[in-house]
């Protein structure tokens, strides 16, 4: 009892953060307070354990054998208080609160209609922010804590602490001036890489799933014109010579254009997972979870229906 006497359950908290995170800003936004406050925290639970409990190894932050042997008791001491504590169930229709999303435009195309229509009729006091960027800026956003949720398509392999949930598999659909065409409405091979495309990328650098499939083939198409908007894409299609190969979500506008023909690209291409990305230490979070179901419930509906 002498020994409890020496810490509070802020500091106990304050511990599991730097003990997950490994990281003492990172630790601070988890907390929602700032860095020195944080640091001094550490420095209170190293006299407390007569350890350093965070060691500096190779630039980097790592857990002391001792924080090693505290972490699992830590873990489940946290998540009894935790139920004791427990909050009441998150209030959608009342709760006020700020989310950040990042997500490119044909991300923003496929789940806000839907998500902004539930959000005004269900949680009126819940704000969206949207940010884009690259697949790596994205993942950066979500680890760092300043995004609680990335959309898109991620391959690479990502950190532990990262979840990831496939909200749907998307394949890959030709539009082009029906004008254009022979009279069949489509392209073959030979036509379709004789003829100069349409790229919408939001990071021209960045190779897309369309070029690694013509890599596989040893192949490569002349791409006349690269743009970071979707806006003038069916304009451009529709008075011009150019084909557009994209997501077929994002080509749904244009299927009512009586100008543009849609049609299935003359080689394979592989369908792709789109995911929903978030950390970890957004698992306790009632109104992020309750966000995250609900994202998770309108493409599980969709694919129902």
């Amino acid at each position: 009892m002498n020994k409890l006497r020496q810490i509070d359950l802020n500091l106990l908290v304050t511990l599991h953060a730097l003990l997950t995170e490994k990281h003492v800003s990172r630790a601070a936004l988890r907390l929602h307070k700032s860095q020195p406050a944080v640091s001094h925290a550490l420095a209170s639970l190293r006299d407390i354990f007569a350890d350093p409990l965070l060691v500096r190894r190779e630039g980097k932050l790592e857990l002391s054998n001792r924080a090693s042997e505290l972490l699992p008791a830590l873990n489940a001491v946290l998540e009894q208080l935790g139920a004791l504590l427990s909050e009441p169930a998150f209030e959608p229709g009342s709760a006020k609160r700020q989310f950040r999303l990042a997500m490119s435009d044909y991300g923003a195309e496929v789940i806000l209609p839907r998500l902004t229509a539930i959000l005004r009729q269900y949680a009126k006091h819940l704000a969206i922010t949207v940010v884009s960027g690259s697949r790596e800026a994205m993942l950066a956003g979500v680890y760092e804590g300043e995004t609680d949720f990335a959309f898109g398509v991620f391959e690479q392999a990502l950190p532990p602490e990262l979840h990831c949930q496939r909200l749907f598999t998307e394949h890959f659909v030709c539009a082009a001036a029906k004008a254009s065409l022979p009279p069949n409405g489509m392209l073959s091979k030979a036509q379709w890489l004789a003829r100069h495309h349409l790229l919408v990328a939001v990071q021209h650098t960045e190779q897309n799933e369309i070029e690694k499939a013509l890599a596989r083939e040893g192949v490569t198409r002349p791409v006349m014109l690269t743009l970071p908007y979707w806006s003038v894409a069916s304009q451009l299609v529709a008075n011009t010579d150019l084909v557009l190969t994209a997501a077929s979500r994002s080509l749904a506008a244009l299927t009512s254009d009586s100008q543009i023909q849609c049609f299935a690209p003359p080689f394979n291409i592989a369908p792709f997972a789109f995911t929903m990305l978030w950390h970890s230490r957004r698992e306790s979070d009632a109104a992020h979870n309750w966000l995250r179901q609900l994202i998770m419930q309108l493409f599980s509906d969709a694919a129902e229906s």
